[in-house]
């Protein structure tokens, strides 16, 4: 796989606890999603953050890893749903620091079995960069479950 580069641009009006911030890819592909300190920490209000942004990046490494190990175990996926929840909370002597991130696939494969997608899950796990940049300083956790052709 090649090199891949890709950038965000950030603008931030006022400080930082009354101020509001404005994120934009480079691709073009989402641009201007509002955040601000307040809706950061408490309700979203409509705004997202770094560690939405952080959740909905590792979902997508994740599922992208495992239909590719799925694939090559010759099981290919039908459909697969993965839920990402990243956690920030106060560390000791750090500030605040990315402590988790929990990963709940569901997926139709035919011809699969549970112990066949825990085995698959486990290896997207370990081959999604995502995951590995998590795990630098925090818990990564996946559970990955059959589904009906739903």
């Amino acid at each position: 796989m090649p090199r891949i580069e890709r950038s965000a641009d950030v603008t931030w009006e006022g400080n930082v606890a009354r101020g509001s911030g404005r994120i934009s890819g480079r691709t073009g592909a989402f641009t201007e999603l509002p955040y601000s300190l307040p809706t950061r920490i408490g309700q979203a209000e409509g705004k997202t953050s770094p560690e939405e942004l952080l959740a909905a990046a590792h979902a997508s490494c994740f599922v992208t890893s495992l239909g590719s190990e799925l694939a090559r175990a010759g099981t290919p996926p039908e459909r697969m749903v993965v839920h990402c929840t990243v956690t920030m909370d106060e560390v000791e002597g750090a500030g605040h620091r990315i402590v988790a991130s929990a990963i709940s696939a569901r997926a139709v494969v035919p011809g699969a079995d549970p112990e066949s997608l825990a085995a698959a899950a486990a290896a997207a796990d370990e081959g999604c960069p995502f995951s590995a940049l998590v795990k630098a300083s925090a818990t990564v956790t996946v559970e990955a479950r059959l589904a009906d052709g739903d």
